[in-house]
C-alpha cells in the first residue's frame, strides 16, 4: 500500500494495483466491509409483527446469512440466520412466523433471537446459555431506512447527521419503494471504480451529454465530512428544484439534487420527487453488482413528461453511461505501464477523500 498525501495539491492517486490485486481485495473485505454499515432497505420490509425476511449481508464478499424480524412487541431485529446448534439456516423464506425453527434438528428461537427449545438435549450441563441465542448484528435506522454492521468501527450517526441536516425535512417516511424504476446490473470492474466515478462531477461534460445540459456545471460543488461526502447539483433553470425551508443552509439557492456518499459503497441521491439508493456490491476483484433502489414520495411530480431530468429512459441512460465508462477504465487500469495519476484540486476532492479513507481502514 502506498500513501495518498493529505494535501490534494501534492497527492498521487491510488496505484492501479489497488483495484486489481486479489490480496488487496481480501484485505478490503475484512478491514473495510466487515467494519462498516450496510444498507438493508426500508423498514416496511418487516412492517408487521411476525414478519421475517432472510437475506445475505453483502453477498459475494461478506456472505453473512442474516434475517430481519419484527417480534410480537413490535421491535425490529437483525439476527444471524445460522442455528447455534450445528449451523443450519433457521429461516428459509420470507413470511409471517411465530418462531424461527431450524429444520435440521428442530431447535427453536423467538423472533428476538432468544433460544426457546431444543429436543433430545436432556442431560446437557450448563444448557441453555447465552451462546445458544442467535447472535445479533448492530442494527440502526435513519428515517425509514435500515442499516446493519457486523463489527462497526464507528456509529451510523456519524454518516447520517449531515443528511439529516440537509434533507431531513423531506417527507422520507412516506417514500414508497418503486420496483418498476429500480434495477440492478453487474459490471466487469472493481467496485471502487464505481465510487471514484460517482464522487466527481469532472466527467459529466465528457460522458453525460443530457446530464450536463440539466446541471449548472460551474455551480456543482463537493463538501467533505469525516466518513461521507455531499455533491450539490445546482439547477440550470430546466430542472425542478427543491422548495428549501428557511432552516436549510442552502436556502435561497436553486438546487435540483443532493448526492450523499456514505463510506464505503452506498450513495443516496435526493431529488424533489424522491430518493434513489445506489449500492456498489463487490462480487470479486473484477466484478461488482450495482443496485439502484428508487423510493417515491411524490410520483405525480416525477411522472410529468419533461418536468424532471430524472425520469424514465434519461435516468437509465446516465447510469448505463457510467457503467460503460468504469468497465473501460478497469481494462485500462490493469496496464503494466500505468502507475498513479494526480487529482484535480477543483473537481476531485471527493475521490481524494475516498482514497484517504480506504487507506485509513486498510493500514490500521
Amino acid at each position: 500500500m502506498e500513501n495518498v498525501d493529505p494535501d490534494i495539491r501534492q497527492a498521487l492517486t491510488l496505484p492501479g494495483s489497488v483495484y486489481t490485486n486479489p490480496q488487496v481485495f481480501a484485505a478490503v473485505r475484512e478491514r473495510v466491509f466487515a467494519r462498516c454499515w450496510h444498507f438493508l432497505g426500508d423498514a416496511d420490509r418487516v412492517k408487521v409483527p411476525g414478519k421475517v425476511v432472510p437475506m445475505t449481508l453483502l453477498q459475494g464478499v461478506l456472505d453473512e446469512p442474516i434475517v430481519l424480524t419484527r417480534d410480537r412487541n413490535d421491535q425490529v431485529h437483525c439476527l444471524s440466520n445460522v442455528c447455534t446448534h450445528r449451523a443450519n439456516v433457521v429461516c428459509e423464506g420470507e413470511g409471517v412466523e411465530q418462531l424461527l425453527r431450524c429444520r435440521y434438528h428442530g431447535r427453536r428461537f423467538g423472533l428476538d433471537g432468544r433460544f426457546v427449545s431444543m429436543p433430545e438435549f436432556e442431560g446437557v450441563e450448563g444448557f441453555p446459555c447465552e451462546s445458544d441465542n442467535l447472535p445479533r448484528l448492530s442494527l440502526e435506522r435513519w428515517k425509514n431506512f435500515l442499516f446493519a454492521a457486523l463489527d462497526p468501527a464507528f456509529p451510523l450517526r456519524e454518516q447520517v447527521e449531515e443528511m439529516e441536516r440537509r434533507v431531513g425535512w423531506l417527507p422520507l417516511e412516506r417514500a414508497v419503494y418503486d420496483a418498476g424504476r429500480s434495477r440492478e446490473t453487474v459490471v466487469r470492474a472493481n467496485w471502487a471504480l464505481y465510487c471514484d466515478n460517482y464522487l466527481e462531477g469532472f466527467h459529466i461534460p465528457y460522458v453525460h451529454e443530457t446530464l450536463a445540459d440539466a446541471f449548472d456545471y460551474s455551480g456543482y460543488r463537493t463538501e467533505l465530512f469525516p466518513r461521507s461526502s455531499l455533491q450539490v447539483g445546482a439547477a440550470t433553470g430546466k430542472e425542478r428544484v427543491f422548495d428549501l425551508p428557511r432552516s436549510s443552509p442552502d436556502y435561497g439557492q436553486k438546487i435540483s439534487a443532493y448526492y450523499f456518499w456514505l463510506f464505503p459503497n452506498t450513495v443516496f441521491n435526493f431529488f424533489p420527487w424522491g430518493v434513489r439508493v445506489n449500492v456498489a456490491q463487490p462480487l470479486a476483484v473484477d466484478l461488482a453488482r450495482l443496485t439502484y433502489q428508487v423510493y417515491l414520495w411524490d410520483p405525480e411530480i416525477q411522472a410529468k413528461p419533461g418536468d424532471s431530468y430524472w425520469t424514465g429512459s434519461s435516468d437509465n441512460r446516465v447510469l448505463r453511461e457510467d457503467e460503460v465508462i468504469i468497465e473501460s477504465q478497469f481494462k485500462a487500469i490493469r496496464s503494466r505501464l500505468y502507475r498513479r495519476g494526480r487529482y484535480s484540486v477543483k473537481r476531485e476532492t471527493g475521490v481524494h477523500h475516498f482514497h484517504r479513507l480506504l487507506l485509513e481502514f486498510l493500514t490500521k
